[in-house]
């Protein structure tokens, strides 16, 4: 693991988030373990503050900051995939509960947003063959979530 972590700010759903996540993760086939908790102040040792888990290798905590901040899509948590079957299982299992975008994005239930894409994707799109990497490029703006077949349909055609 690296010395940096992702912090999620949430209002009182740190612990459920990070278990949650934990629990896709697994489903997916991806490692993922819970981490630890820490509790707020002397006064209010009841309180969690802080939850961490390490998700494929990253530690993410879950802070339970309170409502002055709201999770948005300007930050997001992306996941590179080995294929298909994997870009399935995670956007499945990370999108219980939220809601697609596009091109590889979704919104999880804790507002919480995620790219996940196969690791062919950005192969495709630093290709030599710029004719190529447009096509991919194109093919993809047209997904939700990204399928592989096509990726490669657009990028080979031609």
């Amino acid at each position: 693991m690296s010395g940096i972590a992702t912090c999620l700010w949430f209002d009182g759903q740190a612990e459920e988030a990070i278990a949650f996540y934990v629990a896709a993760f697994r489903r997916a086939g991806r490692p993922a373990e819970p981490g630890r908790v820490l509790r707020g102040a002397p006064q209010e040792v009841e309180r969690v503050l802080l939850v961490t888990a390490v998700l494929d290798g990253h530690e993410v905590q879950g802070l339970n900051g309170g409502p002055e901040h709201r999770l948005s899509p300007a930050i997001s948590l992306s996941v590179a995939c080995k294929d298909q079957a994997e870009v399935d299982a995670l956007w499945e299992a990370l999108g219980e509960g939220g809601s697609p975008v596009a091109c590889g994005w979704l919104t999880d239930r804790f507002g919480v947003s995620w790219q996940i894409f196969p690791k062919v994707l950005p192969e495709m799109l630093t290709s030599p063959d710029r004719k190529a990497a447009a096509r991919a490029m194109q093919a993809m703006m047209k997904m939700v979530k990204i399928e592989v077949a096509p990726l490669e349909a657009a990028f080979a055609e031609g």
